[in-house]
């Protein structure tokens, strides 16, 4: 069975709102496993850059990477390194680009569709570890093995919503019992 998939943005602009603290504890994980798996399994052959429209979510509960494009602007989620012309293709130096990225693409998405006057609901912990993805030097990024760690420790404690979207109480599974919403999913997974 093949998995239809819908970006991030998509999710978000059919809810008409940020994720919750919960949901990023959620996607963070999911996607620091998946980024490990890609990594372990040597695939080499994704964008060095995660945005809202390049991370994809499935109902079957696969999360996938889209390619970014050149017609995308992605800068607002591109690591500094990669705008200077200053960027790595070792796998450390392509791991702290992805893992910047995806810490603006989660800070994104919590302020998504805020109003400007309205401060984001972040808990410190949280907030302390997406400013430690978004370091400006890549060298004083926090690296995967740190997330997943943060993450599980996050996970146990609070008994969060599993991190896992095959779960039944998954909030992405939720969304995506909306029909208004299988109607979006038209995007081809990249593997």
């Amino acid at each position: 069975m093949s998995s239809t998939f819908v970006t991030l943005a998509e999710v978000l602009e059919a809810r008409g709102g940020p994720l919750l603290e919960e949901e990023v504890w959620s996607l963070l994980l999911a996607t620091a496993e998946s980024l490990v798996d890609a990594s372990y399994k040597g695939q080499n052959n994704m964008c060095s850059i995660i945005s809202p429209t390049s991370l994809l979510l499935s109902a079957t509960g696969t999360l996938a990477f889209k390619n970014c494009g050149l017609s995308e602007d992605v800068s607002t989620f591109t690591a500094p390194e990669m705008l200077q012309g200053r960027a790595s293709s070792t796998k450390p130096a392509v791991e702290r680009m992805l893992l910047y990225s995806l810490g603006m693409t989660l800070y994104w998405s919590v302020d998504f569709h805020l109003p400007q006057n309205q401060p984001v609901q972040l808990s410190d912990h949280l907030n302390s570890l997406l400013l430690s993805m978004c370091e400006d030097l890549a060298h004083r990024r926090v690296n995967l093995i740190s997330i997943l760690e943060a993450c599980e420790s996050q996970h146990k404690t609070n008994i969060l919503p599993p991190p896992h979207p095959q779960s039944s109480d998954s909030w992405w599974r939720k969304f995506f019992t909306n029909q208004w919403t299988m109607a979006l999913c038209q995007t081809v997974r990249f593997l």
